[in-house]
Order: structure tokens, then sequence, then C-alpha cells
């Protein structure tokens, strides 16, 4: 049955309304944002993925993992939008379980950020080794703290445009590998004489690995919120987030299978590193393409590392004062400025320490792969799937049959891939 014009007055006037009342970004402007969220650097060890689990359970594990998250973030934005006082991720959990809920979601997302902070250096150190080998690994690490030391200390109005060199690595990772696989008639690392590859998965211990390593590709739920509540057209999210995983899963996808034909079981944790080592390829492009995760990284660990270090502030109680103008300072009594000359004092201190700790942890644990698997049978498990899932089915009184299996098998997922990582 037609509406009337009187309801669709009604509806114009409601959507107007809308508009004003959320944010400011469109539908494309939020699906970029969302897909630039979604695919980066996870996408370097999706084909090791495909290599531990073989083809049937790879493509059955991506495409499932795609259609779950997908699943849970619309999940994540019906809880966001229907109730104003909500804000971000951690305000649905307070909602759902309680106060003690905050301090919970803080620690992941703190963990998170700190891992995903090391696996920057790593990357950096590997693509800068593989091409100026003269030098290990761990000496690059070290020599990493005089490139990113300084820019932990830059406003985010420059830190966002490291955003734009993240997204542009990324492409040109993608492009990098087609073209070299297109252009080798042979193997290794040809597509058109494919490398071996296995159907079934060979190793149960590495399937688990896989888990971590698939699911770290699509954890960007604790930002849904974000994005939800900025959209112009909130209507529209759904709609919008349907897009933005078919294009992530599509792209992981691809990549995963173009990698794993090219260099079939033997495929490196980072697959950047194959195309360097491998004979046969265009050089000048792919040094291109690595110089790009060179500098991608350095440019993204501040920014990467800014919701961490503002949170430990707060925790530690040394965050910026409410008056931080120098005019303002000068009229605060001696005690409280000589107090906060304390805690600015502090704040650089913290600093210093948290990427000191970044590098050290990465040259003890120098693994890529191991790293982003861990991160995410650790934290995504939790924060993309069992975490949107648990707070809907709190705040609704019921679990369908469906959320509950999920909830169980992303359970089962992460311990599985937690003692393989370990043994």
């Amino acid at each position: 049955m037609r509406r009337s014009s009187t309801s669709s007055s009604y509806d114009s006037e409601t959507s107007s309304s809308t508009v004003n009342k959320y944010g400011r970004s469109t539908f494309g402007q939020t699906l970029f944002n969302c897909v630039a969220m979604l695919v980066g650097i996870g996408l370097l060890s999706v084909p090791l993925a495909f290599a531990y689990t073989g083809w049937v359970a790879g493509t059955l594990l991506i495409f499932s993992y795609g259609f779950i998250s997908c699943y849970t973030a619309k999940i994540l934005g019906r809880i966001i939008l229907s109730d104003r006082s909500l804000r971000c991720y951690s305000d649905i959990g307070r909602k759902a379980f309680g106060p003690w809920c905050t301090p919970v979601i803080g620690f992941i997302f703190c963990f998170e950020l700190f891992a995903v902070s090391v696996l920057l250096v790593t990357l950096y150190a590997d693509s800068l080794h593989s091409l100026v080998p003269r030098f290990s690994a761990d000496t690059y690490k070290l020599w990493s703290l005089v490139l990113i030391l300084p820019t932990v200390f830059l406003p985010l109005s420059l830190l966002s445009y490291s955003s734009i060199l993240g997204i542009f690595s990324t492409i040109l990772i993608i492009v990098v590998v087609l073209v070299d696989g297109l252009s080798k008639p042979s193997a290794p690392g040809s597509l058109w004489s494919p490398a071996e590859t296995s159907l079934s998965v060979s190793n149960w211990s590495n399937m688990g690995i896989a888990f971590g390593l698939f699911i770290a590709g699509f954890g960007c739920h604790p930002l849904i919120p974000s994005l939800a509540q900025d959209m112009i057209e909130p209507n529209k999210f759904e709609r919008m987030i349907n897009f933005a995983f078919a294009i992530a899963t599509s792209i992981y996808a691809f990549l995963a299978a173009v990698g794993y034909l090219m260099f079939g079981n033997s495929v490196s944790g980072e697959i950047s590193m194959d195309l360097l080592r491998t004979p046969g390829y265009n050089k000048a492009l792919n040094h291109l393409a690595l110089w790009m995760l060179v500098l991608s990284p350095l440019s993204k660990f501040a920014l990467t590392t800014r919701p961490l270090l503002t949170t430990l502030e707060i925790l530690l109680g040394i965050e910026l004062p409410c008056c931080s103008s120098n005019d303002e300072m000068k009229k605060l009594s001696g005690a409280l400025a000589s107090r906060e000359n304390v805690k600015k004092a502090l704040r650089i201190l913290q600093r210093i320490c948290l990427t000191l700790l970044s590098v050290m942890i990465s040259i003890l644990v120098p693994g890529f792969s191991e790293i982003l698997a861990f991160v995410g049978c650790s934290s995504a498990f939790i924060l993309c799937v069992i975490g949107p899932l648990a707070a809907n089915a709190s705040m609704s009184g019921r679990c369908g049959i469906l959320d509950g299996l999920i909830m169980v098998s992303a359970l089962v997922m992460a311990v599985w891939g937690t003692v393989a990582l370990f043994l």
C-alpha cells in the first residue's frame, strides 16, 4: 500500500531532523572510512592463513568471518542508534553488563592498541631489512626510536594525514601482488604456474593460528559506534555496513587466493617479503611497495598509540588540564602550576616509555603473523563477535540459537588459537 502524502511529509521532516541530530558524514564518506579501517596490515598475512587451512576451510572461514563480523557490526549500530545517551563501545558494555564492564573493555582496548603498535614496528623493520639487508631487523627496530619517538608528540591535526599514506600503501600492495603474479610466466610466484597448495587442513595446530589471522582483519568494531553516530542519514547505516564488509571480505579473499596460488604452502607471514625474495619481478615496482610499508608504519605509530596514551594519562591522573593555554596557565597559583609542570614531565616520560616498550616487545617477539594471530584470538573475537552478541542478549533479555552458536564457536576458536600460539 502506498503511504499518504502526509506520511511522506512526516518522514521528510523526521529525516531532516535526523540529519541535524546526528553527524556530518555522507554515505560515501562513512563507507570509505569503514573500508579504510577494515583493510589494514592484516591483509599481509591472509595468504599464510590460507596455507594453514587449505582451500576448503580457508574459503569457508574468510567468508564466514566476513558475514559474522558484518552481522555483529549492525547489532552495535542498532544499539547505539536506539539510545542517544550511548556514545561509544564502552557505553554499550556499561549499559548491558554494569559499571564493572568499563575497565575490562578499557583494558582490552589498551592491550589491542599496544599490540598493533608492536606490529607496526615489526612491519617497518622487516620491510626495511628486506630492502637493505646490511643490518638486522632488530637493529632497524632500535633505529626506529629516532624516527617514531618525535611523532608521538605531534598534534592530531598533523597525524591524521598518515591515514592517507596507509590507504595508499594497502592499495599498492594489492596491485603489485597481482601485477607480479601475472607478469611472471613460471614458478615460483606466478599465477600462470601456481605453486603447490592443499585442499584440506594439514596441521590442526596451525588451524587455530589461522583463526586469529582471519578475524584480526575484521576488527574495526570499537569504532563502529562513532561511524554510526557521524552519519548524516543513520537509517542507511546497515546498508553502508553491508557494502563495507562485502568490499573488505572480497579484498581479503582475493589477496589470500592470489598469494596462496603464487607461493603455495611456503608463503611467508608477510607476503610482501616474498615479493622481494622472488627473482623475475619488476624490482622498481616491488621496491616502491616495500618502501611504502616502511614509511606507513612509521607514520601510523603515533596515531595508533594516541588513544592508548590518553587512556593511560587519565588512569594515572596526569591528563591535560581543562585550561591548557599559556595565558590561563600563568594565572594558576605557584603550587598548582608546579604540579602541572610535573604532570607535563610525566606525560613526556610516559610517551617515551611506551615507545621503548613497543620496540622492546617487537624485538623479543619478532614474528609478525604470530603477533597478529594473538591479537585476533585474544581481543578481536571478544570485541567483534562475543561482545556485541552478549550485549544484545543482555539488553533484549533473550539469546537466539544462532547467536548462541556463534558465541560458543568464537570462544572455542579464541581458546584454540591462543593455546596453539603458545604451544
